[in-house]
C-alpha cells in the first residue's frame, strides 16, 4: 500500500542525475556526494563536453578535473577519484563501466550506494539505494530501525518486491524533496501519514477535523 500511494504521488519519479551514459552516471553520482544533485546538474555539461568518456577522463589533468567541479565541493578528492576511476575502466574494462557490484565498488571513489545507483538506473539490474532520504525514511515508516546503510539495504530487500527495488528510491527521493523534509515534514499534506508511526500528532487532529 505504501509502494501504491508513492507511485501514485509521483508518477514521474526517475533518477534526477542528467546523463548520457553509464560513465557519466558514474561520474555524476560521484560529484552528488555531499551535494545536491542540481548543482551537479549545473557542473557535468561542461564537464562532459570536455571529457565525455572513460578514455578523455582518464587522459585530463587531475587540475582541469578539480577546476571542472570545484562548485560541487571536496573537488580535490573527487577530482582525484574521477581521474583514478577513468584509468581503471580504461586499463581494466576496455573503458566501459561493469554491470557488476563487487568489480564496481572496487573502482576509486565508488562505494555501494553509487554502485547501486549506475546498477539500477544505468543498467537495470535491481538495486536499493540507501541515501539520506531512505535512510531517515525508513526508519519514520518502521520499515527499519537500522542507521547503516548496508543494512538497511539488506532489510528494505525483504519486505519490498524486486521489481520494485530500482523505483523505491526514486520515489522515497520524491518524497523526501517534497513533503517529508527532514526540518520541516509535511504530515498533513503526506500520502503515507495513516501508514506512518511517526506523524506529527497535529497532523493527525488535522486531519481527523479535515474529514469530519
Amino acid at each position: 500500500m505504501i509502494l501504491d500511494r508513492l507511485y501514485e504521488a509521483y508518477p514521474n519519479a526517475t533518477c534526477s542525475l542528467e546523463h548520457r551514459s553509464p560513465f557519466q552516471l558514474l561520474i555524476s553520482t560521484m560529484l552528488s556526494a555531499q551535494c545536491t544533485d542540481e548543482r551537479v546538474n549545473m557542473v557535468t555539461p561542461k564537464l562532459f563536453e570536455h571529457y565525455p568518456t572513460a578514455e578523455r577522463m582518464a587522459s585530463a589533468s587531475v587540475e582541469h578535473l578539480a577546476e571542472l567541479v570545484r562548485s560541487t565541493g571536496f573537488f580535490n578528492s573527487k577530482s582525484k577519484n574521477m581521474s583514478a576511476c577513468a584509468k581503471v575502466l580504461v586499463d581494466e574494462y576496455d573503458g566501459e563501466v561493469p554491470a557488476d557490484l563487487d568489480k564496481l565498488v572496487e573502482l576509486p571513489g565508488v562505494g555501494r550506494k553509487t554502485a547501486n545507483v549506475v546498477l539500477g538506473t544505468g543498467f537495470g539490474v535491481p538495486g536499493i539505494v540507501v541515501d539520506t532520504h531512505v535512510i531517515r525514511i525508513s526508519n519514520l515508516l518502521h520499515l527499519t530501525n537500522q542507521i547503516d546503510a548496508v543494512k538497511i539495504e539488506f532489510e528494505l530487500q525483504k519486505i519490498i518486491e524486486k521489481e520494485h527495488w530500482v523505483m523505491f528510491t526514486h520515489l522515497i527521493i520524491d518524497h523526501g524533496r517534497a513533503v517529508c523534509i527532514a526540518r520541516r515534514p509535511q504530515c498533513h499534506a503526506c500520502v503515507l501519514a495513516e501508514f506512518c508511526p511517526s506523524v506529527l500528532p497535529e497532523a493527525v487532529t488535522n486531519r481527523a477535523k479535515k474529514n469530519g
